[in-house]
């Protein structure tokens, strides 16, 4: 079950990695495709580590959305479609580092919650 509350972060490093791999960044497609493999820890410290590679991303989109969109305004070619496709992808990303908030995660990975008393 946790597979299917992960699934956003995979499929996010998934399609960052296809975006590197179009701008030809060979390196940048592999940290990508290795960094799920880091959810296979069960440690306290890969929530956050996720979720600034997830906030990264989601940098990354707002960047491919300019360039897109500069890119095919100077050559006169429609922009929304590309705009409402990269701010698509911007927002999946940045909302899958939220799937950590999920209960079930936070007990995975042993995270506290911000305001949660610690258990004796």
């Amino acid at each position: 079950m946790n597979f299917l509350r992960l699934l956003p972060v995979l499929l996010s490093c998934l399609l960052l990695g296809v975006n590197f791999l179009f701008r030809g960044n060979t390196v940048m497609t592999m940290v990508c495709l290795a960094f799920p493999l880091l959810l296979l820890l069960r440690r306290s410290w890969v929530p956050p580590l996720i979720q600034l590679g997830m906030f990264l991303g989601s940098m990354v989109w707002v960047q491919t959305l300019l360039f897109q969109a500069s890119a095919r305004q100077a050559r006169g070619a429609p922009v929304i479609r590309d705009v409402a496709i990269m701010a698509g992808m911007t927002l999946f990303t940045g909302v899958a580092a939220l799937v950590f908030m999920l209960p079930a995660l936070r007990q995975r990975y042993g995270a506290s919650v911000p305001g949660e008393k610690a258990r004796s």
